[in-house]
């Protein structure tokens, strides 16, 4: 449900890699001439040889690392630009290279700390700037990054793809009304975008205006009602509602566009539970378990039903992996201690009601963390900045 990584690379490169600076100069001439001959491979062995030679030689380092970097040889650019910055941390460029090759590898949180400085260096470079906020954005820092995109949404107001992360930034982050704000924009400018009438119920939801938020997922299924997740998000939030027949519906939907759709598998499970089905509802909720292992509810779900079947040592296992998946919920840790007594485990079913009662049931997760379990992961690519 989020920003395309692709786009938001196309975004970045169009507006930025343009800005590269000037080469070096206070280099050995041989290495030089291959690099601008094209001849990559043989220029960085020759600026391996001149850091053999000068192994204090900052500037050789970070020209090595910039001939690596045209060859997407990220990794060991890095490490290049590492050496460099060891021997001369006031290297100009050296940082914002450093973080361009950490970007390129998906390293974002390790390209956090080098554009930080750069940026701090040079407040207004719009591509330190952008690239830092993306960072942020690919890091999962979507409170920092929401915070970085702002002023540059700011500056282009006719940009989609930038105030599409800039919303996806704010909804993850929680600040609702940001998110809601630049979602209510983009459809001004895009009225049949289902994927941001997606994006809006869900900022909806996280403000508990569940109808409303309904209204949007009904917008978007009109509009694409083979959109990824569209199904399932409507049908989360039928289910929600105690719609469940709605609910029900939405998600045969949703398994209809994609069979393997674990969620919808472990709520059709869950409304079989409900309806006292166990039968019905393990056969789903095993389904689900194969696609998928780390859906807390599926093996909750699976507990309840074996419960209701006697099943106990089945009931223990999905249990356990209930409390592995998340511990600090409490009801499996109840359901844990029922079955340890129905099995006369007497001591282990006193220790899980005990860790029952320490526990307090947490808020509701909302929609955007249902749909999407983490952000997707930007791209590599770019260009270096040469000293």
């Amino acid at each position: 449900m989020l920003a395309s990584p692709k786009k938001i690379w196309v975004l970045f490169a169009a507006l930025f890699l343009p800005c590269v600076l000037a080469g070096q100069t206070a280099t050995p001439s041989d290495a030089i001439a291959l690099e601008q001959q094209g001849k990559l491979p043989e220029a960085a062995d020759a600026w391996r040889s001149v850091t053999k030679d000068h192994p204090t030689d900052a500037r050789a380092f970070a020209s090595l690392g910039v001939v690596l970097s045209r060859q997407e040889k990220y990794d060991e650019a890095a490490a290049a630009y590492r050496k460099a910055l060891t021997l001369d941390p006031k290297l100009p460029g050296i940082r914002v290279n450093l973080g361009l090759a950490e970007f390129k590898q998906g390293r974002f949180q390790q390209a956090v700390t080098p554009l930080k400085t750069a940026l701090a260096n040079d407040p207004q470079n719009t591509q330190i700037r952008s690239l830092l906020a993306f960072s942020y954005y690919g890091a999962g820092e979507f409170l920092k990054a929401s915070e970085a995109l702002q002023s540059l949404a700011k500056a282009d107001p006719v940009n989609p793809d930038l105030h599409q992360m800039l919303a996806q930034s704010c909804l993850w982050a929680k600040k609702y009304d940001c998110a809601m704000q630049e979602f209510r924009q983009l459809l001004e400018r895009q009225p049949n975008s289902a994927a941001t009438h997606l994006l809006m119920g869900q900022a909806l939801d996280g403000i508990g205006k569940t109808d409303e938020a309904i209204a949007e997922f009904q917008a978007a299924a009109a509009v694409s009602p083979r959109e990824p997740n569209v199904h399932f998000g409507l049908g989360y939030l039928y289910w929600k509602s105690h719609r469940y027949e709605d609910a029900e519906r939405e998600f045969q939907s949703e398994l209809a566009v994609d069979s393997a759709h674990a969620q919808s598998l472990t709520y059709l499970g869950d409304i079989k539970l409900k309806k006292n089905d166990a039968d019905g509802a393990i056969e789903l909720l095993q389904k689900a378990a194969q696609r998928q292992n780390d859906i807390r509810l599926t093996y909750l779900d699976l507990g309840n039903a074996f419960i209701q079947q006697k099943r106990y040592p089945d009931a223990l296992k999905a249990l356990q992996r209930a409390v592995e998946l998340d511990p600090a919920q409490p009801d499996a840790h109840y359901r844990l201690g029922r079955v340890y007594e129905a099995m006369g485990r007497s001591a282990e079913s006193k220790r899980e009601f005990a860790k029952t009662r320490e526990l307090h049931q947490k808020a509701d997760e909302d929609l955007v963390r249902r749909m999407s379990s983490s952000p997707p992961s930007l791209p590599k690519g770019g260009g270096e900045q040469h000293d």
